[in-house]
């Protein structure tokens, strides 16, 4: 299982820095050899994916700073709809598409067009760095080499309305246990039909409840067995039946979006990943949100020592059949580099690369919360990732997926759901 230790990064950021130095003047060593087409003026057009552009400011800052750096080359956006990006991307794949860049969204996606020999291979640049400076990157180890690199670390906390808690009387804890969260959901629900306010708000994703309930208890999500899924499944369906979370089936039939349910005040408390701060920062410049919000660590098993939580690194990979593939290996290396980190920063990312002058700058942006407690979220003692990468990752995925559904819609009892995962995966997938 891969773990990420961030205060570990911190330490070494002085090395950091340097291997981000040394990563930005290799960038011509590296190169393709293949011949780039180009316009007559002597300018590349870079076609990049990217999913729902005008809510994911990270682009658009990324691709600024690049183009700044390079005005040889401009960035074209490729703009995909966050729910239909996987399965996008698949079939351009599978097409013979020639989009240069290719945005790795998860871990599980990644390990599906590596195997199928979709990806260039960018395994002499990950040897030009210090590997133990860029968060996340063991994630992309495939036999030894690597067809990506991240530029963004995300991992898992507790969003909270500070203004629905203080009108409660209620103040959050350094540490909140899941019983001590789901007793606070309950105590925060209020209202009826269209006006309610939920105590929590829990994605449709399964790794709302599977990848935590996996990095908490140490479980393995490709073994076949899922017995350790359930308390994390007793928690939210009993949160759910409670109506102190919106009904999986109701957000699922109406596309919830998890960012309009806490902007407009409809949830106190909401576990989610910490690229929402950039989104939400946004809102707040824009004047669409006026919510007081902070943030903790995600709630933790009774008897834990440290904050453990569960996140995914974010990557760029350069496309087999890319037309610019030497300017698609510029960039990704681009975006890895302290320079990209600094990019994203100032919009509130989570960069891959670390150091303690870039986590100075994020808690220094304007909106940004710095409370004491705020600061703690973001020193999680053991990130886990969020699904481990194999030849199996993809298959397994699809079935937790599926079997999440049916729990979640009461199809099927939590101990049948879990059953049907464990014997699935084992005949389907292992066997």
């Amino acid at each position: 299982m891969t773990i990420f230790r961030r205060t570990g990064a911190r330490r070494r950021a002085a090395a950091g820095l340097a291997a981000a130095t040394a990563l930005c003047l290799t960038i011509t060593a590296c190169g393709s050899s293949e011949p780039e087409s180009a316009q007559a003026n002597g300018k590349i057009t870079l076609s990049v994916t990217v999913w729902n552009m005008a809510k994911t400011p990270e682009f658009k800052a990324l691709f600024d700073a690049f183009q700044q750096a390079n005005p040889n080359i401009t960035i074209k956006p490729v703009d995909i709809l966050a729910d239909d990006y996987p399965e996008k991307i698949t079939t351009m794949l599978a097409g013979g598409d020639k989009t240069d860049v290719i945005t790795m969204k998860n871990a599980t996606d990644y390990s599906r067009y590596s195997s199928r020999g979709q990806l260039l291979d960018l395994t002499d640049l990950v040897k030009t760095i210090d590997t133990a400076q860029l968060a996340g990157l063991d994630a992309f180890n495939v036999r030894d080499s690597y067809f990506a690199l991240p530029y963004r670390q995300d991992f898992w906390l507790l969003y909270y309305n500070k203004t629905l808690l203080d009108k409660a009387g209620v103040k959050l804890p350094d540490t909140l246990t899941w019983d001590e969260y789901g007793k606070l959901a309950e105590q925060l629900t209020h209202g009826e039909g269209g006006t309610k306010v939920y105590g929590a708000y829990h994605h449709t994703w399964r790794s709302v409840v599977q990848a935590i309930a996996a990095a908490q208890t140490g479980g393995d999500q490709l073994s076949g067995d899922y017995t350790f899924f359930t308390d994390q499944y007793t928690l939210a369906k009993g949160l759910q039946d409670a109506g102190a979370v919106l009904d999986f089936g109701t957000a699922k039939a109406q596309q919830a979006d998890y960012r309009t349910m806490f902007e407009n005040g409809s949830t106190a408390l909401m576990p989610m990943g910490t690229w929402y701060v950039s989104g939400i920062l946004e809102a707040q410049a824009k004047g669409s949100t006026k919510v007081e919000w902070g943030l903790a660590p995600m709630p933790q098993r009774p008897g834990a020592t440290e904050t453990t939580t569960f996140g995914s690194p974010t990557a760029f990979a350069v496309n087999k059949k890319a037309e610019h593939s030497a300017a698609a290996r510029k960039f990704v290396q681009f975006a890895a580099s302290q320079a990209g980190a600094e990019a994203i920063t100032k919009v509130g990312v989570v960069p891959a690369l670390q150091s303690p002058a870039i986590t100075k700058a994020y808690f220094a942006l304007k909106g940004m919360p710095a409370d004491a407690l705020s600061k703690k979220a973001f020193e999680p003692g053991k990130v886990v990732l969020e699904m481990p990468v194999s030849e199996h990752t993809s298959d397994i995925d699809t079935i937790l997926n599926e079997e999440h559904d049916l729990i979640m819609v009461g199809d099927k009892p939590v101990a049948d759901g879990i059953h049907s995962m464990s014997e699935r995966v084992k005949t389907e997938v292992l066997n």
